[in-house]
């Protein structure tokens, strides 16, 4: 089909099957407007009905999600982006989105945007943002495809960022061959705003006038939602005019200029344009102020000769924003975006009524109600067939006895091999691409953490952030692995010394039309709920995420978790899992009742040693891991716990390994009592849940037991810190490791590095 033509195509059944639309839908089209649509509604409605947009396939689940909280001033879908209270009159804003499929085809520029987009839906809050993280799930990284694509990604958002202005303080890196041609980019933003000096999404006010501001509008990015709502096949390489190209410096003159007009009141709505562009800010903002609005989209600032009125409303392209001023604040606005050397072009003015209508040199090219268009209003809503998968039949039969146990000998060089798993090894190479301390608040970054620490200026705290997911527990026990996935990002949180206060969700998934495909995501859901209701974390906003599939599968399952915690004091946080002195003791906070398990299933152990995927998610009780995660809160915020680390990917063993990795020269010394009937890999290598490694001094141990009475955990108490710079265990009197610092630092730091070295294609 051609959009660069004034005189546009016929609009037919097939032309709507062309735009993504079903049949059944199209039909709906014309039965709702009483006609067939024009070329540019048929465009409209294609990208407003798209997945990425409409959430058709979703919603019915996503609003189940618990989003009420006592902290809670905005919740899901109300604006660009949840807010959080804080005190001291100040409100956090923070979002996590996807740009998966744009970062397939063009790594650079897909992750380069992702990350412009998502810091656009903190500013249009009114709030300016402090930092941000990430998640990014590569196939094998031996792979050079893999290699390249995650040369591109990261090199995309650390130019963004860089350039941006804004610290890169936290995220993660996985790799699985269930990720191969369909990376998984998800992208993070946090910022402050005083409260009442927040901004809305938003068309009220009869004769209001419309304004776009920001970058010239081109031709990048068109029917970008409705290619972010497929799979991805060997034709998405031609959809390359489908990513948007972005230009940070751009983005920091847009932030600085809508914070001010924000801040002199001349801004009665404002929202970014991201996916389906002017169709979606405008149609959005109509919809939530139940107002209409007219477009004149002739006087749109475009970069590019001969642009339609289709490609104008459809269009993609960065660093742009919808804004809602009235006409006697219309010269303040110009003279502020003006001043920041930045386009700001009237294009319309508020209605009453509730249709959209888009000019074309006074022709009018589409009418269209606003409701008909918009998440949770019009668009249509499906509740997809599910079927449980028949793999978990296979996964869940798995029984340790089909895999041999490692022995006392060859325990060290089993630890050394797990160190040095793409999962588990160092991602300094990643994360020193990223300008992780400009603007001076990061007090804890990436590296030795747990959660980074921001300062939050002019008080004392501090927010303690983390994305988390394990995507193989969610692949073998959807349900209880999308609640770990929660319950792990609030516990590293915990071990930074904040109280998670909600969370942000990017619901990655494959195709919902699929029947196990849908059930899995279905069970995820119920799984983030109940974890974010026994934690007390309700869900403020995110991003679904279908359609993450290439010709050989569907990615893992891979719901995203941001967490957000409160950090009182914020240089009395204890993020770091570096040791304390000589002498103070190493103590295992667990459950009251819990016992060492052998706890395998879908651990790095067996992805990494034996090569298999499979057995059940590890064992999890809320109740047990919110009880765990206050005990530790309460011994950091006391100043009994001087150091916290979680126990995660690769069991305990990594977790000491790590501590002394990220040591001045010191070391452990630990014995660990178990049953003789439990096997030595999953001592070592389980990867149990609710369970946390603090360090605490010999003089205030018993006082630390004492704070504790009365809370359902045990701390056991596995040895010493020395100053040997050895990492030394027994168990059950059996030495099993003793192992130098430089002996455990050597593969931990360099396979990445080494990896990435290989020639990319």
């Amino acid at each position: 089909m051609s959009t660069s033509t004034l005189e546009p195509p016929p609009v037919t059944r097939a032309l709507a099957e062309d735009h993504g639309l079903t049949p059944q839908e199209f039909n709906w089209i014309c039965e709702r407007l009483g006609r067939k649509p024009s070329f540019v509604e048929l465009g409209i409605y294609s990208v407003m009905w798209s997945e990425h947009c409409s959430y058709k396939n979703s919603i019915r689940y996503v609003k189940q999600l618990p989003n009420t909280g006592d902290a809670l001033l905005v919740g899901a879908g109300e604006e660009n982006a949840g807010l959080v209270d804080i005190g001291d009159g100040l409100a956090v804003a923070f979002k996590i989105e996807s740009h998966n499929h744009p970062s397939a085809i063009e790594p650079y520029e897909g992750a380069a945007t992702g990350v412009g987009g998502i810091h656009r839906d903190i500013f249009t809050m009114g709030a300016r943002p402090i930092c941000a993280l990430n998640a990014l799930r590569f196939g094998r990284l031996e792979e050079p495809r893999v290699q390249f694509l995650l040369d591109g990604v990261v090199r995309g958002i650390g130019d963004y960022g860089n350039s941006f202005g804004v610290p890169t303080v936290a995220g993660e890196v996985f790799f699985d061959e269930a990720y191969e041609g369909n990376p998984l980019v998800n992208a993070m933003s946090v910022g402050v705003v005083e409260h009442g000096k927040t901004a809305s999404a938003i068309a009220t006010g009869v004769g209001n006038l419309v304004y776009i501001v920001g970058s010239d509008t081109g031709r990048d990015g068109i029917h970008g939602a409705t290619f972010a709502s497929e799979e991805i096949s060997e034709e998405s390489e031609a959809k390359r005019p489908s990513v948007q190209v972005g230009d940070p410096f751009t983005e920091k003159l847009l932030l600085e200029a809508t914070l001010e007009a924000i801040e002199a009141g001349v801004v009665v709505g404002v929202q970014d344009m991201g996916a389906a562009g002017i169709t979606c800010s405008s149609t959005e903002m109509s919809e939530k102020g139940g107002h209409g609005m007219v477009l004149h989209i002739e006087r749109v600032p475009t970069r590019e000769s001969g642009m339609t009125p289709y490609e104008i409303m459809l269009s993609e392209s960065q660093e742009r924003m919808l804004i809602i001023c009235k006409r006697e604040d219309e010269a303040a606005l110009k003279a502020i975006f003006d001043k920041w050397d930045l386009n700001a072009a009237h294009i319309g003015e508020v209605t009453e009524g509730e249709r959209v209508k888009v000019y074309w040199h006074d022709e009018l090219v589409a009418d269209v109600p606003a409701e008909h268009l918009c998440l949770g209003g019009g668009a249509p809503v499906y509740d997809r067939e599910t079927e449980r998968p028949a793999y978990l039949d296979a996964t869940q039969a798995f029984t340790l006895a089909d895999v041999p146990d490692i022995t006392p000998a060859s325990a060290e060089a089993t630890l050394l091999q797990l160190l040095a798993a793409p999962n588990i090894a160092s991602k300094a190479w990643v994360f020193e691409q990223y300008d992780t301390m400009v603007r001076t608040n990061t007090l804890v970054g990436p590296g030795p953490s747990d959660a980074a620490v921001v300062r939050v200026k002019g008080t004392n705290k501090g927010l303690a952030v983390k994305t988390d997911c394990n995507p193989r527990y969610v692949y073998l026990n959807p349900r209880r692995g999308a609640q770990i996935a929660v319950a792990e990002s609030a516990r590293n949180v915990v071990c930074a010394g904040g109280q998670p206060l909600a969370i942000t969700n990017c619901l990655n998934f494959g195709n919902p039309y699929k029947p196990e495909m849908y059930w899995t995501f279905v069970e995820a859901i119920a799984g983030i709920s109940d974890a974010c209701r026994v934690l007390n974390t309700p869900v403020t906003g995110g991003n679904v995420s279908f359609y993450n599939e290439n010709p050989e599968g569907a990615v893992f399952p891979t719901p995203t978790i941001g967490m957000l915690g409160l950090v009182e004091d914020a240089e009395a946080h204890a993020t770091q899992a570096k040791l304390p002195s000589a002498g103070e003791m190493v103590v295992l906070v667990s459950p009251a009742t819990w016992q060492h398990r052998n706890d395998l299933g879908g651990s790095e152990y067996l992805a990494t040693i034996h090569e298999q995927t499979t057995g059940d998610a590890p064992h999890l009780d809320l109740a047990e891991e919110h009880a765990v995660q206050q005990a530790v809160l309460q011994l950091i915020r006391d100043g009994f716990a001087t150091s916290a680390h979680d126990v995660s990917d690769g069991g305990v063993a990594v977790c000491l390994a790590e501590q002394v990795i990220f040591s001045e020269g010191q070391g452990l010394d630990l014995a660990i009592d178990a049953d003789a009937d439990l096997r030595l890999d999953g001592l070592l290598f389980g990867e149990a849940q609710s369970r946390i490694v603090c360090t605490i001094s010999a003089d205030t141990l018993e006082a630390a037991r004492e704070a504790l009475t009365g809370v359902s955990v045990q701390l056991t108490t596995l040895g010493r810190v020395t100053d040997t710079g050895r990492l030394q265990l027994q168990v059950n009197g059996t030495p099993v490791l003793d192992l130098s610092r430089d002996a455990i630092r050597l593969p931990y730091t360099r396979t990445l590095p080494q990896a990435m070295d290989a020639p990319r294609t």
